[in-house]
C-alpha cells in the first residue's frame, strides 16, 4: 500500500535525525533530531522517537556515518554498532536495510527541492551523466551516482580513508599531519577537524573551525591561507574524483563543513587546482559544482532507498 509507514533515520557522529516516509517520499513535518549523548544505542533513539510517533512501519532504512558490512554497521565517530536484528525489535519493522549516509546523500539528488541546491561553480551538466557528492563534515565521504535501468544506483564508498594525493609544494604539511595520522588519509586534511589541522600547521595554534572562519571573514591573513591551502586540497580532490568517476553530471558539496566553508571558499585556488587535469582540463572545467543545503538529504535518500527496493 502507498500510505505504508517506513521510518528512514540518519545516524552521524553526534546527532541522528527520525523521520517518517510514504511510497511517495520523505513527511518533512516529522523530522526530529536527537543528540546521540542521551542514548545508549540507536534503537534508544528510535523507540524514543516512536513513543511520540506510535503505529506500524512496513519498513527501516538507516543511512549511517561508516561502514556497513552485511547487516551490521559501525559509527565511525560515536560508539555505537548497529544491527539490523536489533532495529527490527526495537521498532517492530518488518524490512530493516543500512546503508552508508553518503550513499543516501546520492539517493537523495532526484528529490531535493530546487531551492535546497545553491550553485557554487558554473558548468554544462551533461544529460544522464554519473553524479557526484562529495561530503565534509566531521569527516570526509564520497558518493557516485549512476542511472541504470530507470533506478539510481550509489555504491558504498570510504573515499575519506584513501590517501591525500602527493603535493610537493605541501609536504611539509603532510608530516605535520602524519602526527596524527600516520596513512595520511584524506580526511585528516579535508573535514572540520581538518581545517583546524591545517591551521594550526599554518599559525602555530589550535582554533575551532567556526573560529577560523569567523577570523577569515573578518580578514585575517593566517585564517586567509589556512582557507586558500584547504581549498587547494579541495580542489585537486574534487577534480581526481570527477575523472575518475567521469562524473560529468556535475559535483555536489554536502555536510556542515561544506556548508560553513563555501562563503569564504578560495575559488580561484580551487579552480585552478580542480582544472589542472592536463589534456583532460576541459572535461572537468565542464562539470558543474553545487552545494546540498537540505539537512533532510540523507533522510529523502533513505525513503528511495526503499522505494527502489519495492519498483
Amino acid at each position: 500500500m502507498t500510505d505504508e509507514r517506513q521510518l528512514v533515520v540518519d545516524a552521524g557522529g553526534t546527532n541522528t535525525r527520525v523521520g517518517l516516509a510514504t511510497a511517495q517520499g520523505l513527511i518533512p513535518q516529522a523530522v526530529r533530531s536527537y543528540p546521540n549523548a542521551g542514548h545508549r544505542d540507536l534503537s534508544g533513539v528510535l523507540m524514543a522517537y516512536l513513543e511520540a510517533h506510535p503505529g506500524p512501519l512496513s519498513a527501516l532504512c538507516a543511512a549511517v556515518a561508516g561502514p556497513v558490512r552485511g547487516n551490521r554497521a559501525r559509527l565511525t565517530n560515536h560508539a555505537w554498532t548497529i544491527e539490523t536484528t536489533d532495529l527490527a525489535r526495537a521498532t517492530g519493522a518488518v524490512h530493516v536495510a543500512l546503508i552508508n549516509d553518503l550513499q543516501a546523500q546520492g539517493l537523495a539528488l532526484d528529490d531535493l527541492p530546487e531551492h535546497r541546491i545553491t550553485p557554487l561553480r558554473p558548468g554544462l551538466a551533461a544529460a544522464g551523466g554519473a553524479r557526484l557528492v562529495l561530503g565534509l563534515g566531521t569527516g570526509c565521504n564520497v558518493a557516485a551516482i549512476h542511472r541504470v535501468e530507470g533506478q539510481l544506483f550509489v555504491p558504498a564508498s570510504e573515499t575519506g580513508h584513501t590517501g591525500l594525493s602527493d603535493r610537493p609544494g605541501l609536504r611539509a604539511l603532510y608530516d605535520h599531519l602524519r602526527a596524527a595520522h600516520s596513512h595520511l588519509p584524506v580526511e585528516a586534511a579535508l573535514s572540520g577537524p581538518g581545517l583546524s589541522s591545517i591551521h594550526r600547521w599554518v599559525a602555530g595554534r589550535t582554533l575551532p573551525p567556526e573560529a577560523i572562519l569567523a577570523a577569515r571573514a573578518e580578514g585575517d591573513g593566517q585564517a586567509r591561507e589556512t582557507l586558500r591551502v584547504f581549498s587547494d586540497l579541495l580542489g585537486d580532490l574534487a577534480g581526481n574524483l570527477c575523472l575518475a568517476h567521469m562524473a560529468t553530471g556535475g559535483l555536489f558539496l554536502s555536510g556542515g563543513t561544506a556548508r560553513a566553508v563555501a562563503p569564504v571558499l578560495d575559488r580561484a585556488a580551487f579552480e585552478a587546482a580542480f582544472t589542472a587535469r592536463g589534456p583532460y582540463a576541459g572535461i572537468v572545467g565542464d562539470i558543474p559544482v553545487a552545494l546540498i543545503i537540505d539537512d533532510t538529504a540523507a533522510l529523502r535518500g533513505c525513503a528511495r532507498h526503499l522505494r527502489q527496493q519495492t519498483a
